[in-house]
């Protein structure tokens, strides 16, 4: 069958402005793939407008799987119609950083991306990206669970980075997408006493559906409500997975002594964090960060998945075609009564 010259895309502006448009078929050349866009979520990072409008017009969208439609010479590992992941930042495993475990800090991880975007009908894999950042999927897990693979990949990366163990309480600081991906990968690995936080109770309401111990407003006494579920302690691990400077600064004062505070989520590049610098060193309390996932941490994300340890099903709440891409950004934006929105850019 042959390809279409033309396709369609969602192309964003705001967050309140994402126009369905016509755009060429990439081109692959030696060593990339073509495929076509079968599920494409829409991250909680596609709704920063002060990341995102800046530099718009563009077609976003990382969080996806499909079939391959096309490959180019000397593509040995994946054939037309094979069922892949892939995803859109990739290291080179051979540099300074990569070769001390910080894959995500490589140069070529931050330039690296396929074209034009994952909310199109058909994207180009660079060489790298087919290379280094396409997996395979097994049978059992289908298109809509498998846009969960690099969501969750950051998460187990975040998770190893903080070397929390098993018995160790956590708080997670924000119940979207990343704080209850947390939550389940927190569990598969062992985890007893979970409390996680938000300001939207539907969140919160999914969160103990999930099985969080506790999940309790955020503008409550977080303190007390914590010590509570964990033996009159706070938290050995907090998990922040907001960028809102309340809860940025919010999580000193929840951490117990000796313990580690993961931030996972980014602030507008203006906010400065002021720590109780003396407090932490005499409490020897850790404070690390995380972003991205390294092709490891994707291939454990698909196994979670894959092996039934990790269920997302229930997490996603819409599925929409492409062409309501627009009303996708809107529920994402607010936050209010939707968990995961996944476009079907072909149908």
């Amino acid at each position: 069958m042959a390809l279409p010259a033309t396709m369609d895309v969602a192309t964003y502006y705001r967050n309140d402005d994402v126009r369905i448009e016509r755009m060429p078929l990439p081109h692959i050349g030696p060593g990339e793939m073509l495929l076509q866009v079968r599920a494409s979520g829409i991250c909680g990072s596609d709704v920063m407008e002060w990341y995102r409008a800046p530099k718009a017009p563009l077609v976003l969208g990382h969080e996806v799987s499909g079939t391959v439609d096309a490959i180019g010479a000397g593509v040995e590992h994946f054939a037309v119609g094979d069922r892949v992941m892939a995803t859109h930042h990739v290291p080179c495993l051979r540099c300074h950083h990569c070769l001390r475990g910080h894959q995500s800090v490589c140069d070529e991880l931050r330039t690296t991306t396929f074209e034009p975007g994952g909310f199109a009908q058909y994207i180009r894999l660079p060489a790298a990206n087919v290379e280094r950042g396409t997996l395979a999927l097994p049978p059992q897990v289908d298109f809509d669970s498998a846009t969960f693979i690099e969501p969750l990949g950051c998460v187990v990366r975040g998770l190893r980075l903080a070397r929390w163990a098993v018995g160790d309480s956590v708080l997670v600081m924000g119940s979207g997408i990343t704080g209850l991906l947390n939550l389940l990968a927190l569990h598969a690995q062992g985890a007893g006493t979970v409390v996680l936080t938000d300001l939207v109770d539907y969140r919160l309401r999914m969160a103990r559906s999930l099985g969080a111990t506790a999940a309790v407003r955020a503008d409550g006494d977080v303190a007390a409500a914590l010590r509570s579920a964990n033996e009159g302690r706070l938290a050995d691990l907090v998990i922040v997975c907001t960028g809102a400077p309340r809860a940025l600064e919010g999580a000193l004062d929840l951490v117990e002594r000796g313990g580690t505070i993961l931030y996972f989520a980014p602030a507008e590049p203006a906010y400065r964090l002021s720590l109780p610098f003396t407090r932490l060193w005499k409490d020897e309390v850790n404070l690390t960060t995380s972003y991205a996932a390294s092709p490891g941490d994707l291939r454990i994300a698909l196994a979670l998945l894959a092996n039934g340890r990790v269920d997302v099903r229930q997490m996603i709440t819409h599925r929409l075609p492409l062409q309501q891409a627009a009303q996708g950004f809107s529920l994402v934006a607010a936050a209010s009564e939707s968990m995961k929105v996944i476009l079907h850019p072909s149908g």
